[in-house]
């Protein structure tokens, strides 16, 4: 009997729902964020190092740690790039239906996955494979992101109608730069994980450049 359920679980329900619930929807997603950007630092243990040898080898030991420190702040950064990205998305969203939620809960999971790789390159940065799991981790969330921005806007179907299509449309194309940028990385890691690894770079270029074009 669906009497008894909300609107927003009711299987097959594609009406948009808005109010209260669309804060709380922002809020579980600010909590999700919020784990995720401190399970990162986790991924990095104190050496065991025994008392007899400590001076000797702690500068060493902790010297090791650099790929590690390396890979948490590239995460870090990500993480706290995708979190203003997403409140820019929901930002001109006034509803939401239960294809919005799947495609929100997607992406979340591809935040939470993140400390994964995250790990996997502090550990095994010079492999293939390594950069290659956390260039496609990176690039499915972008465009799980940009694919929650473009459902919601298409049409205006959870938007206001007024709602500048110019702005959206870079917003759109701004989202799309990073997985271009990180599927390419996949690319040049068949002939060189370093320079696959520095490709990543692109991004501080390509997002002043694509500003700096919305601007004029």
């Amino acid at each position: 009997n669906c009497r008894n359920e909300p609107p927003m679980t009711v299987a097959g329900d594609r009406e948009p729902q808005a109010g209260r619930e669309l804060a709380r929807i922002v809020n579980f997603s600010d909590g999700v964020f919020a784990i995720v950007i401190t399970l990162l630092i986790l991924t990095i243990r104190a050496p065991d190092i025994p008392d007899a040898s400590a001076a000797q080898q702690r500068p060493s030991r902790l010297l090791a740690l650099t790929p590690k420190f390396l890979s948490y702040i590239i995460s870090f950064l990500v993480v706290a790039t995708y979190w203003m990205a997403r409140h820019s998305v929901f930002e001109p969203i006034r509803g939401y239906d239960r294809t919005l939620l799947w495609l929100n809960f997607l992406f979340l999971m591809t935040i939470t996955f993140l400390p994964f790789p995250t790990s996997l390159l502090g550990e095994y940065a010079e492999q293939q494979l390594t950069v290659v799991i956390y260039a496609a981790n990176v690039s499915v969330a972008s465009l799980l992101l940009a694919s929650i921005s473009l459902y919601a806007t298409n049409g205006r179907r959870l938007t206001d109608h007024d709602l500048d299509e110019g702005t959206q449309r870079h917003h759109l194309i701004q989202g799309l730069a990073v997985p271009v940028v990180f599927l390419f990385s996949i690319v040049i890691s068949f002939f060189s994980v370093e320079a696959a690894m520095y490709s990543w770079l692109l991004l501080l270029i390509v997002d002043p450049l694509l500003r700096r074009t919305r601007a004029r």
